[in-house]
């Protein structure tokens, strides 16, 4: 299908896991949809993360009620798109390392248990019986959230994109947006569509897309950088192929780490403002070294990197422009996945009472 329709209900500018899940719901909906992509569909930021959903995000319950709502969708994902995702289940850990974290933890979890998120605190000793890796006396105890599973995120557009379609949406690829005039004329390289509505889901490149409308969304793209490890080896070495550890974060420098394969995936940002790679390299290495002693010293290496859409305050922002047909979810600071499903959902709900 090379020629875009005249007209659509609902033109969804973004062909990630937000894009596809808005395009999936207002299409199931009733809605005429249609969907531009700029490049490949899943192939912004859904393809640059270390593939994993979950429902505790601490500090920000708000958060953790929509990736729980998502992720009661993803059970539900191939009833609904046809698609199955293979979810499996490998638990979410947060590391403390001073009390303060501790009693910052015990004070906001009610807010989390009314989120419906599932997550409690354990000893340290239960933490490393969850990962072996962490340190003899290396953290003070550890939140432990199990709902948290890998998912390919390919996977997760590929069932939306199919499930959009199988309900009439028409989503075009490689199909850039140069130009949205005040009427909701959309122009693109292969031709205009005038849009009832335009629903923004572009990720990173959300902002530039909402000022072609003259709407202003307050986020900045973000990079990220996931690393792999050597293969661990020698009697101390974690037998990954054996024992998957969960994702586990440490709550002082944000350090991620996970099973891949034979390796460890990890990840903690990019280089701060005038900071070398090198010096970033090694400030992850000595929090290996303190928290995890059996990856001391071990080599690390570049795996993928990508650019993401963060908010001021790291939680997504999901609305409409209050004087024109314009509706946005963006802001998603690297949790698309574990979103996703609820973003679309409420997209859905904001354009079909208007």
């Amino acid at each position: 299908m090379n020629a875009l329709p005249d007209r659509a209900d609902a033109v969804v500018i973004g062909g990630g896991v937000i894009g596809t899940s808005a395009a999936h719901h207002l299409a199931e909906a009733g809605v005429d949809t249609v969907l531009l992509e700029r490049g490949s569909l899943g192939g912004g930021a859904s393809a640059h993360t270390a593939g994993m959903v979950r429902t505790y995000f601490p500090g920000d319950p708000h958060t953790g009620r929509m990736a729980v709502r998502s992720l009661n969708a993803y059970h539900e994902f191939a009833g609904r798109t046809g698609a199955p995702l293979g979810l499996r289940r490998l638990g979410f850990m947060v590391l403390f390392t001073d009390e303060q974290q501790i009693a910052a933890f015990e004070a906001g979890l009610p807010a989390q248990r009314a989120a419906g998120v599932g997550v409690h605190l354990i000893s340290a000793a239960e933490a490393r019986a969850l990962n072996p890796l962490i340190g003899e006396h290396a953290v003070l105890a550890a939140a432990w959230s199990p709902e948290a599973y890998h998912v390919d995120g390919l996977d997760i557009v590929r069932g939306y994109a199919a499930g959009a379609r199988n309900h009439g949406a028409r989503l075009f690829t490689h199909t850039p947006v140069t130009r949205i005039d005040d009427d909701n004329t959309v122009h693109t390289p292969r031709g205009c569509i005038k849009a009832d509505s335009i629903v923004c889901t572009a990720g990173p490149w959300s902002g530039e897309v909402a000022g072609m409308a003259s709407v202003d969304l307050p986020m900045t793209p973000r990079a990220i950088e996931m690393l792999f490890t050597d293969v661990p080896d020698g009697p101390d070495g974690p037998d990954t192929a054996h024992h998957e550890l969960p994702m586990t974060m440490h709550a002082t420098s944000g350090l991620r780490i996970r099973s891949w394969k034979d390796r460890i995936l990890l990840a903690m940002g990019m280089p701060g403002a005038g900071e070398t790679r090198e010096a970033w390299l090694g400030r992850i290495s000595g929090h290996l070294g303190t928290l995890f002693p059996a990856l001391d010293g071990i080599g690390l290496h570049r795996a993928w990197s990508g650019d993401f859409d963060a908010s001021p305050n790291n939680t997504a922002f999901i609305g409409e422009h209050p004087t024109r047909r314009f509706l946005y979810a963006a802001g998603f600071t690297g949790a698309g996945l574990c979103q996703a499903p609820a973003a679309g959902e409420k997209l859905r709900d904001l354009l079909i009472v208007k």
